[in-house]
């Protein structure tokens, strides 16, 4: 079953016949589609799918699974930047609590490295007010998009902007499902 193009990510080669990901899929030239999950890309560098798809000699680097990964996470890491920038996130356990409470939230950021009680506080009214709880970025990273020190739990609030950074979030998280899945 084909997979919607949301689900895939562009691959073009480069005039030095290198592989490139073309995550806005605006670059000109032939295209390979691979599906937007890092086990699939991995795959398909080692079973040379990009010299077929592109019918001529092409080099994938062993790593170009990971640079695509930091691709999408420094995305949806700009974009959670901007929308701190429009004021549009909260942080701190009780901006987030208080988000939730007046149904303003559109989404819970938990930092991956933040302690499971913390999260487990928030992720019943999270859940409740039916708000997504995301945990794809490590208290640094967005404590860098935030321009804050020690953020550990944020919320979003509903905006255009929002919507565009879960987006982003979310394929992130897609991207990682195969990785998430061992470690269950």
């Amino acid at each position: 079953m084909p997979h919607p193009v949301e689900e895939l990510i562009r691959f073009v080669r480069a005039p030095d016949g290198t592989v490139v990901p073309d995550l806005k899929r605006r670059l000109p030239g032939r295209g390979v589609w691979v599906e937007a999950r890092k086990d699939r890309i991995e795959e398909a560098v080692k079973r040379g799918v990009f010299a077929k798809g592109f019918k001529e000699k092409t080099e994938a680097p062993a790593n170009l699974a990971a640079e695509v990964e930091t691709l999408i996470e420094r995305q949806a890491l700009e974009m959670l930047a901007m929308a701190n920038k429009a004021g549009r996130v909260v942080a701190g356990f009780g901006k987030v609590e208080s988000a939730l409470g007046s149904q303003g939230a559109a989404a819970v950021l938990h930092a991956k490295d933040g302690k499971a009680d913390g999260k487990r506080k928030l992720n019943g009214p999270a859940k409740k007010a039916a708000v997504p709880v995301i945990e794809v970025f490590s208290s640094g990273q967005m404590d860098l998009a935030l321009g804050r020190e020690n953020v550990i739990h944020a919320a979003l609030l509903t905006d255009a902007v929002s919507t565009a950074f879960l987006a982003r979030a979310h394929e992130l998280a897609r991207y990682r499902q195969s990785e998430e899945t061992d470690q269950e």
